[in-house]
This record gives structure tokens, C-alpha cells and sequence, in this order.
């Protein structure tokens, strides 16, 4: 989810908004990664390669992607071998590995390689 509405108001535990607004915050967050990840990656990358990246960056933030490894490989060479090693890196949180951040990016990182998104729930 979103922790800041479009006019940038922070988000508050017990806020309520419509299904449609839902769509309309999350359409925003998203544009600002798609933005964001097309300025950090020079090299010529895919729709799907992109759309992971984008989702990488929605879960991390654009700043773990601007300062990864992940990044510098990506722009060297996006058919390195050693890129999906590169997403399985950031399953931290608070220094515990979490399994739903595994799973992430194991779904990012099948997308950024196979061109399918595969989650193995």
C-alpha cells in the first residue's frame, strides 16, 4: 500500500478510502517508480524486465534500487547470470530474513529472467 496520498499527507492508521481511490493512489505510486526506475536503468531492458524492477522499487523504494548491485549488473549486462542472486539479497527486514520478501523477490526475479510472473504461494 501507499504511505503518502498524492498531494503528500502521510498516511494514518484507521484512514478509509473507496476501492476507486485505491486505484487512483496506487496508479500515482506506481508512475512515480515507472519514472523513477526509467532514469536509474541505462541499459535496454524488456517490459517484463522493467515491470520488475518497478516492483522491486514499489517494495524497497527507489533508493535501494539506485545504490544495489542489483542496478550496477542490470546496467552492465541484463542478461548477467548472477541477476537473480542479485534480487534474492534483499529479504531483510530489521535483519531477519522474512519469507514473504523471499517469495518477492523470487516472483521479481523469475519476471526480470523468464518473462513470467510466477509466485509460489
Amino acid at each position: 500500500g501507499t504511505i503518502r496520498y498524492p498531494n503528500g499527507v502521510l498516511v494514518k492508521q484507521g484512514d478509509k478510502i473507496t476501492e476507486s481511490q485505491a486505484m487512483e493512489y496506487l496508479m500515482h505510486d506506481v508512475s512515480m517508480f515507472e519514472t523513477g526506475v526509467g532514469k536509474l536503468i541505462t541499459a535496454d531492458i524488456n517490459q517484463d524486465q522493467f515491470d520488475a524492477l518497478v516492483s522491486f522499487s514499489y517494495n524497497l523504494g527507489l533508493g535501494a534500487l539506485s545504490s544495489s548491485r542489483l542496478r550496477k549488473v542490470i546496467n552492465s549486462d541484463p542478461n548477467d547470470k548472477n541477476i537473480p542472486m542479485q534480487f534474492e539479497k534483499w529479504v531483510y527486514a530489521g535483519g531477519v530474513v522474512l519469507k514473504g520478501l523471499v517469495k518477492r523477490r523470487k516472483a521479481e526475479a523469475h519476471l526480470f529472467t523468464k518473462g513470467e510472473l510466477k509466485f509460489d504461494f
